[in-house]
């Protein structure tokens, strides 16, 4: 069943947004060359930016960018990606989930913008990234309500279910998940090309350490 994935003209002009359909995934506990890698990938950065601003790291003005764009400040509704990266350039290794979610995670400090990561089968399509109405919001992972009035959500059938800050405990990847979607948000500025490398890195990422193929790809 397609996402019937669309942007909202609301937010038309204003984000680029990039998803990716990935079936047969395996949700492995860890995965060795994965760790290491991710390791290497923050200590990189702590090197190079520890002590510094999160947004002199090449790359993070996009994200910021973004939320500007639609009527956000930056620096009280972080992205995700920031969200990450500042706990690196503390000196703190990003929270071990799973391979998926890690995976993931190193894409993320990677590419400097923010994904999201869900459970396609606790998804009813079609799929509508718009601004949140007033009371919307959904339970979130490990924490509690988050609201999305007045900012980009991702709405299904059964109502939100993620942003580009933090997404719902009801999409979130399980043990036992086998079809997940992946989306990455951007500035409009960002061209289309750019994208498809950003998904086109990502998704091989996530391959080589869950399995799964690419089964459906929208850049809006």
């Amino acid at each position: 069943m397609s996402l019937g994935l669309r942007l909202a003209d609301s937010l038309s002009g204003r984000v680029r947004l990039g998803a990716v359909v990935l079936d047969g995934v395996t949700v492995r506990a860890s995965v060795p060359a994965l760790d290491a890698g991710l390791d290497r990938l923050c200590a990189e950065l702590l090197e190079r930016y520890g002590g510094g601003r999160s947004r002199e790291v090449p790359g993070a003005a996009d994200a910021r960018a973004l939320y500007r764009a639609v009527g956000l400040d930056p620096t009280k509704t972080r992205p995700s990606n920031e969200a990450l990266l500042r706990r690196v350039l503390k000196g703190q290794m990003p929270y071990r989930i799973n391979a998926l979610v890690d995976a993931l995670n190193l894409s993320s400090l990677r590419e400097q913008l923010p994904f999201g990561l869900y459970d396609l089968d606790q998804i009813t399509p079609p799929v509508t990234l718009r601004l949140g109405g007033p009371g919307e919001g959904y339970e979130g992972i490990r924490k509690g309500r988050v609201n999305v009035e007045g900012r980009p959500a991702l709405i299904d059938a059964e109502g939100p279910f993620g942003n580009p800050s933090s997404d719902s405990a009801r999409s979130m990847v399980r043990p036992q998940t086998s079809r997940v979607l992946v989306t990455c948000y951007a500035p409009v500025s960002c061209p289309s090309d750019r994208m498809a490398g950003v998904l086109d890195r990502t998704r091989d990422t996530l391959i080589r350490f869950c399995g799964g193929r690419e089964t459906e790809r929208h850049i809006l």
